[in-house]
């Protein structure tokens, strides 16, 4: 069966490390390595750095499937009712439509690449994010402000984040 493939971008990209739009949210920083605009909207890319005990509540995306890849410490990643414990150099697909989550169980920071695709939904976390000007500084107390942007924005991306 023939596959249509997506517009790619048309040049070389190299981000290097530490550069990118930073985002505070909340407790962990999220930076974009490759967004759709860079991709033809195939798809996008962030690096996330989680504090022990971090991470988002479980949630469905509607219209991207999403990749983990750990590169240091340890994270507990929930898909439906199974939850699978990878630690660096792990890889995790979740397909689109399925609960998931990730959770630092461990108790040093943890660092792992995400991917989206296709993309879009990196403009939910510029909307309902703080921007990280300085990255080095310690992170906003903005939970409850961050849980709310969240369900406001949610529906509009096809989200949908569960209580409990």
């Amino acid at each position: 069966m023939p596959t249509t493939a997506l517009p790619s971008s048309p040049a070389l990209l190299h981000r290097p490390y530490g550069t990118g739009a930073t985002y505070w949210g909340p407790g962990d920083l999220y930076r974009f390595l490759v967004t759709g605009e860079e991709t033809g909207g195939a798809y996008f890319g962030m690096e996330a750095v989680v504090p022990p005990g971090g991470g988002p509540p479980p949630h469905i995306h509607r219209n991207e499937d999403e990749t983990f890849y750990v590169v240091e410490g340890h994270a507990d990643i929930r898909l439906g009712d199974q939850i699978v414990s990878a630690g660096a150099g792990d890889f995790v697909n979740v397909p689109r439509g399925k609960v998931h989550n990730f959770h630092n169980s461990g108790d040093s920071t943890m660092r792992m690449i995400l991917t989206f695709t296709p993309a879009g939904i990196e403009h939910f976390f510029e909307e309902t994010l703080e921007r990280a000007l300085d990255p080095t500084a310690s992170p906003p107390d903005n939970v409850d402000e961050v849980a709310a942007r969240y369900a406001e924005a949610a529906p509009r991306y096809g989200m949908e984040f569960l209580v409990g």
